[in-house]
């Protein structure tokens, strides 16, 4: 299955699960064995006694010779029984060790190769997935098939194996007494297995609502969702959102749990009855004579009876556990089945290291990809809205957006029909930038200008035309050394909820302190960490809420230095500042942009002004190009919206103290 296609239909999985399941333990295969022998061991001796009991009863109270009580041979046959009881006893112990040894340490290796898999996939699939959804999968779905591998499957083949050598010991002691103990079973399967079907389609409903649930509260507490909901006052809503939702995941688990029950009732209703049904049929064959029906015989089936009709019920409840996960581990395979769009080709290169940082576009054409859609996940219309979104920009929109902002009619007639088909977010878009040049990218909001810059570390891939680093196409590159190449600064910077020192060495986990200390001072963040209480190892926060926009953003820049890129990206980083946090930041990105090949981002036109070349761009194409001077003279867009920004009388100056308005107001530095 591709990211950017459904999966086909449910059954399609079906007939591949058991293999993929056993892949799943093929690692721990000798420990099974021992398992599987245990099992074997254990479900024999648990027939031995039964058979113990019979000679009790005939050879050592109860002669048939007549010969009175053999107290020697009924020492040892209750010697032999408790041997066999305490020898099952203690392989059960280990049996139990190993089985859930092997179950945990499979299902620890399915959730790092779900985690691995998922750290593959392009951005696309997260801008059109809820996190929740994918946490769900990968935390209460996999959890959620623990017992499978942990107890399930021995408890299978234990019931399977005692089932069988009871069903055989029984025949041995009376076929006619077996015959009526188990005349309705191939009823009870056929009843089994359509509540199992019911189970599976319940299971998966649960899963689905236990995601949305976890969707929710990864949205509504933490910090971004708690200080929304707090400014709009909407906490009532986010609660009566998730007593919604509560209570379908409660209504669904009751379903669940009651699917069935009736069924097992009749069964173990029939299991109760049949013994005295056996005891009924036992008396007509005494009374006929039958030779081989004496007491111990009579005891001994009973007590296998009884063996068998226990492990049947656990067999059938066990039975529906197993079609209950199978919903589980379909939802698990079908993310695994997930191929990631954009991967390293065979023969892909390492960018040089030496590389002076060229970045060129080709004629590039780039339209978002469909909403990866699943067949076990239900539609998610808030998600297919945002697809794209989340990477910075105003430019970054969904498909709906993407199609009305970006149409058909906007591609030149000189493109092939295929291209002037598609809705495109680049459209033909040619430029080249020199080696440690700074690049500026503007136009209107919405425009293309992240989606184009995001183009360039192949966070989305073009869908025709090239990028070109150095003069190699990105996707003959290693993603990881282009990764290496490539560094950025957002608007809003993603900090962990960790220590500054450790948000800082995420771009370079062996640096030393003094490093550190040398990237936080170019990038002006220095003093104000030492100001700090406990200095680099003041703790930031979720998503670094504990510092101010430019502290954040400063931080990012020091982590930018500590990587060394040769290309820069800077997405609008310094739109939401104010004032006063805007300077120190430009001061910082100077300091990180020398030597570098940077590619600006920026709605606020006075800070890319003495940009080596800027690229205004507009609805996905490049329509004017040069310098800030050539572009005022050009009269083009770019003039109009740097007139828009400061002309119109609207700004008079930018003093030492602010910057003052021509109706008098002035914005003091300091001020938002």
């Amino acid at each position: 299955m591709s990211a950017t296609g459904p999966v086909s239909t449910q059954q399609a999985l079906e007939p591949s699960l058991l293999p993929r399941i056993w892949a799943l333990l093929r690692p721990y295969r000798g420990w099974l064995a021992l398992v599987a022998a245990a099992i074997v061991v254990s479900s024999l001796l648990g027939i031995v006694n039964p058979f113990l009991t019979k000679a009790v009863f005939d050879r050592a109270l109860f002669p048939t010779d007549g010969s009175g009580v053999h107290l020697t041979l009924l020492l040892w046959l209750v010697v032999a029984m408790i041997v066999v009881t305490l020898a099952g006893s203690v392989i059960g112990v280990g049996q139990s060790y190993l089985t859930t040894k092997v179950g945990n340490l499979s299902m620890a290796d399915l959730r790092e190769r779900l985690f691995a898999h998922l750290e593959k996939m392009e951005l696309a699939f997260f801008t059109s997935t809820k996190t929740g959804s994918i946490q769900s999968r990968l935390a209460n779905d996999v959890g959620g098939v623990r017992s499978v591998l942990t107890s399930t499957a021995s408890s299978i083949l234990s019931n399977v194996v005692t089932v069988a050598a009871s069903l055989v010991a029984m025949l041995l002691l009376s076929w006619q007494l077996t015959l009526l103990a188990v005349a309705l079973l191939p009823g009870f399967v056929y009843l089994q297995r359509r509540v199992g079907a019911r189970r599976r389609v319940l299971a998966r409903k649960t899963q689905e609502s236990l995601s949305d649930m976890t969707a929710i509260t990864e949205e509504a507490l933490s910090v971004s969702g708690v200080l929304l909901t707090k400014v709009f006052n909407q906490a009532d809503t986010e609660l009566d959102r998730y007593r919604t939702e509560n209570a379908r995941q409660t209504e669904l688990q009751v379903r669940q749990a009651m699917t069935g029950q009736g069924f097992f009732a009749v069964v173990s209703s029939f299991m109760a009855i049949t013994p005295a049904l056996v005891y009924l049929l036992a008396g007509y064959l005494v009374s006929g004579e039958s030779a081989a029906l004496s007491a111990g015989t009579l005891v001994a089936f009973s007590t296998l009876q009884a063996r068998l009709l226990q492990p049947l019920v656990s067999l059938m409840r066990v039975t529906l556990d197993v079609q209950t996960s199978m919903a589980l581990f379909r939802r698990i395979f079908e993310y695994l089945d997930l191929q990631p769009a954009i991967m390293n080709r065979p023969d892909a290169v390492e960018l040089p290291a030496d590389s002076p940082g060229r970045v060129e576009l080709d004629d590039v054409y780039f339209a978002y990809p469909a909403p990866v859609r699943l067949a076990t996940a239900d539609p998610d219309p808030v998600a297919l809205r945002s697809l794209g979104r989340g990477g910075g920009g105003g430019g970054m929109r969904g498909v709906t957006t993407v199609a009305s902002r970006f149409p058909a009619a906007a591609i030149p007639d000189t493109a092939p029909a295929e291209r002037r088909s598609r809705r495109w977010a680049v459209a033909g878009t040619s430029l080249e930038i020199g080696p440690g040049q700074l690049a500026a990218f503007v136009g209107p909001s919405g425009a293309g200008k992240t989606t184009l810059c995001y183009l360039v570390p192949r966070l989305y891939e073009v869908d025709s035309g090239a990028v070109l680093v150095d003069g190699h196409d990105v996707r003959d590159l290693t993603m990881s050394s282009l990764a290496d190449a490539v560094g950025m600064v957002t608007q809003d910077p993603y900090l962990f909820h960790a220590s500054i020192a450790d948000n800082l060495r995420y771009a370079k986990p062996d640096a030393a302190d003094t490093e550190l200390q040398a990237a936080a001072a170019a990038a002006n963040i220095h003093d104000r960490i030492l100001g700090f209480d406990d200095g680099y190892g003041t703790l930031v926060g979720e998503r670094g809420f504990r510092l101010s926009g430019g502290e954040k953003q400063r931080l990012a820049i020091a982590r930018v230095l500590l990587k060394n890129p040769r290309v820069l990206i800077l997405d609008e980083a310094t739109s939401a500042l104010d004032t006063v946090s805007e300077r120190l930041v430009q001061r910082a990105l100077a300091e990180v942009m020398r030597g570098r090949t940077t590619l600006a981002i920026a709605h606020r036109l006075s800070t890319i002004q003495h940009a080596d070349v800027i690229f205004v761009i507009d609805e996905g194409t490049l329509i004017e190009r040069g310098t800030h001077t050539e572009l005022l003279a050009r009269q083009g867009l770019y003039a109009r919206l740097h007139a828009e920004q400061f002309g119109a009388g609207q700004v008079e100056c930018r003093c030492t103290d602010g910057v003052r308005f021509t109706d008098g107001t002035v914005l003091r530095a300091g001020e938002a």
